[in-house]
């Protein structure tokens, strides 16, 4: 994975997103309200699979969520899988 790729947090759009070759993988989530965060999609480009992106992308959506103190609900069959491989467990609202 390459370290230099920043993600960004698009707030207006709910995603959290980067781009590599001129494309864009993101998650995408919705604010619940109640300091409560779904995050219900994440996207790769078939061309950039295999890199580590989704899982750059979750890491950084998670660590956004851990640090303003919202509960993550990851109805995203990736997001539920990667916190299940890493031994978390995440509060749900």
């Amino acid at each position: 994975m390459n370290e230099s790729l920043h993600v960004e947090h698009d707030e207006a759009n709910h995603q959290f997103q980067l781009s590599v070759d001129g494309q864009r993988a993101y998650l995408a989530y919705m604010d619940l309200g109640k300091q409560t965060m779904d995050f219900y999609r994440t996207f790769v480009p078939d061309a950039l699979r295999g890199r580590g992106l989704a899982a750059r992308l979750t890491e950084h959506a998670l660590n956004y969520a851990e640090s303003r103190g919202y509960s993550v609900i990851p109805s995203c069959s990736y997001v539920e899988h990667y916190l299940e491989r890493r031994g978390q467990v995440t509060p749900l609202a």
